[in-house]
């Protein structure tokens, strides 16, 4: 994967990974909040990934969801830097004729076997 990051203006940066481009920037008074922040963008990745594998799980059991929600909450360390994830929390939200237990176990395999954003984090 070839990742180009380009400078745009003060604390804004764009990401480009082949035709997709994605923004980000600094929270005031350092940057302009006009984006999301990088660590921002690692805890979307994180739901992305498993919200991706849990859907691909639930297509593959035939479950008539409607949608698929993912919350993400996110603690940060305290009293030093860098200021690291110390703890997330991921609730997923189905709607539809969705088995509950199904959807459980594919959350559980997202986070155990799947996503590699999880397995990144977890190191």
């Amino acid at each position: 994967m070839k990742n180009t990051l380009k400078w745009t203006g003060n604390m804004k940066f764009e990401s480009t990974v082949g035709a997709n481009t994605v923004s980000m920037d600094a929270n005031p008074p350092i940057g302009s909040g006009s984006a999301q922040t990088p660590k921002e963008l690692v805890a979307a990745g994180l739901g992305g990934c498993t919200a991706m594998d849990v859907v691909a799980l639930l297509k593959k059991h035939k479950q008539p969801f409607e949608s698929l929600d993912v919350d993400i909450e996110i603690e940060m360390s305290k009293g030093g830097y860098p200021a690291v994830f110390t703890k997330a929390l991921l609730t997923f939200k189905a709607t539809g004729a969705v088995d509950p237990k199904l959807l459980l176990e594919a959350v559980h395999l997202s986070q155990t076997k799947y996503c590699g954003v999880s397995a990144m984090l977890v190191r």
